[in-house]
């Protein structure tokens, strides 16, 4: 019995994009990158991430006893996009929370593989835990760090999630791929806040996805011009980036975009919370909330 391969074939029927194996161990090498990441201040007002250092690095602590993080790719790249002069949405937003309509299939996934393998413990992470997902799935050999600090994968560029499964079953864990950045700055020269620096480090604070999502208070002035039009998030970094050119569209009913997507400017700057509610009541963007949308609709 080849389990791995059961394992790929399955995440392939439930629409996966790739599905890679990485041992499980303490990731020492990140340990550095991490503390000088918060001690400078990257994070801004995201307090959560100064929590469960060690969790963050040893999955062990996460799950005792955990040998195998098996690591999968989902496809959020849209068949359509939002019409000219609206306000911008980044894409992996376009459709239904990610979170829930992954982990509804990670589930029922899981559940079959101890119908192959046996009783074995698990649990799924989708973004939702002190995980470093896109480390994993380096480790799990699904691509590489780009400089835009995303994960990259050849040749379909990085507009997937990442979700994970941890569990207590040995599997055999898959090579690492080679960086294929090069000497690419076309995601650094497009940022309009100067937040991607050197080494694939992100300044989270100057991001224009953290400044429309993660900050609570209103945007500061010296930010609210280079916002180019985004409400609610940002795929600056991923326009421009080359291997996205050979993104395809994904064929998940849960990512496709409501009627939303042909709102121009006025019917945004009149829409209501009772509206909004109407039009993203299982978006993403409820974690921005309708004031905070207005807020930054008004400084673009």
């Amino acid at each position: 019995m080849d389990l791995k391969s059961d394992i790929i074939k399955l995440s392939e029927e439930a629409g996966f994009l790739a599905c890679g194996i990485a041992k499980v161990r303490k990731l020492e090498e990140e340990e550095e990158h991490l503390k000088s990441w918060l001690s400078q201040g990257f994070h801004g007002e995201m307090k959560y991430m100064e929590n469960h250092f060690e969790k963050r690095l040893d999955p062990e602590k996460l799950m005792p006893g955990a040998k195998s993080v098996i690591c999968f790719l989902y496809n959020y790249f849209p068949s359509a996009i939002q019409i000219e002069g609206a306000p911008k949405i980044a894409r992996y937003a376009y459709g239904e929370d990610y979170h829930t309509v992954i982990k509804n299939k990670l589930h029922p996934l899981a559940e079959k593989i101890k119908s192959i393998y046996g009783e074995f413990h698990y649990r799924i992470f989708v973004d939702s835990a002190p995980v470093m997902e896109r480390q994993w799935a380096v480790q799990a050999g699904l691509g590489w760090i780009g400089k835009n600090s995303l994960l990259l994968r050849k040749p379909i560029g990085s507009y997937f999630f990442i979700a994970s499964i941890l569990c207590d079953i040995e599997l055999e864990p898959d090579t690492i791929q080679t960086d294929h950045c090069g000497n690419c700055t076309a995601c650094i020269d497009a940022c309009p806040t100067d937040a991607i620096l050197d080494n694939s480090i992100v300044d989270a604070s100057k991001c224009i996805s953290y400044l429309t999502i993660e900050l609570r208070d209103k945007i500061p002035d010296g930010f609210r011009d280079k916002l180019q039009g985004w409400v609610f998030g940002c795929d600056i970094c991923q326009e421009v980036c080359p291997w996205n050119r050979f993104s395809e569209a994904n064929s998940e009913n849960a990512f496709q975009p409501g009627s939303w997507i042909q709102l121009n400017r006025a019917a945004w700057n009149a829409m209501d919370a009772e509206v909004f509610d109407t039009y993203f009541a299982n978006s993403a963007l409820l974690r921005a909330g309708f004031n905070k949308i207005k807020d930054t609709l008004n400084s673009v």
